[in-house]
């Protein structure tokens, strides 16, 4: 089986075959794509294999990402967060997911969903499916509109690249290479 990325380690074969690139659920959709965005600025500077391992340990860490909850961390919280060894430990990152939280409590008590924003920044797909990961893009005009938007909400840790990545990682994009088995059969 031809895989875009993952052969060759368990963890990372199961999150290809399972996860990537597929729609998040409806329900609790803003919960799991909490969860993305928050490990996908974890994994800004660093290889996604390293937060991936260490997935369970930051549900742990961040109570399941449940927004209201996180969005209620104080000082205490950062502090106790800086000392898990389970999670990566970088101040700004943890800071940023606190706010992250709470700028997703602010939209939903305003009437809005972080899963229709990222609705309406989706790109284009592509005409022909890529061949090689360097004609994937890192990041497109829609991601960088969207990290505009929810940097203007009070999200942090949104640059165009981490929000393109978590297109992917949601589904909203379909950059599984043509060799894969992926797009070959459906899955």
């Amino acid at each position: 089986m031809e895989r875009c990325f993952g052969t060759g380690d368990p963890l990372y074969e199961h999150y290809h075959d399972t996860e990537w690139g597929r729609p998040l659920p409806d329900d609790p959709k803003e919960a799991l794509l909490l969860e993305r965005l928050i490990l996908e600025g974890f994994q800004s500077g660093l290889k996604w294999i390293t937060v991936l391992r260490k997935r369970e340990a930051f549900r742990t860490a961040f109570v399941g990402f449940d927004p209201e909850t996180v969005a209620s961390f104080g000082e205490e919280d950062v502090t106790r967060l800086m000392a898990d060894s389970g999670i990566i430990r970088n101040e700004r990152k943890i800071r940023a997911a606190v706010a992250n939280a709470r700028a997703l409590v602010a939209l939903h008590v305003a009437g809005g969903r972080l899963a229709d924003i990222f609705a309406e920044h989706v790109p284009s797909p592509a005409l022909t499916p890529p061949e090689r990961r360097d004609e994937i893009p890192v990041q497109t005009p829609e991601s960088e509109a969207l990290s505009h938007r929810l940097k203007n909400l009070g999200f942090r840790f949104v640059g165009p690249v981490t929000l393109y990545s978590t297109m992917q990682a949601i589904g909203l994009v379909n950059d599984h290479l043509a060799s894969c088995w992926t797009r070959k059969t459906g899955a």
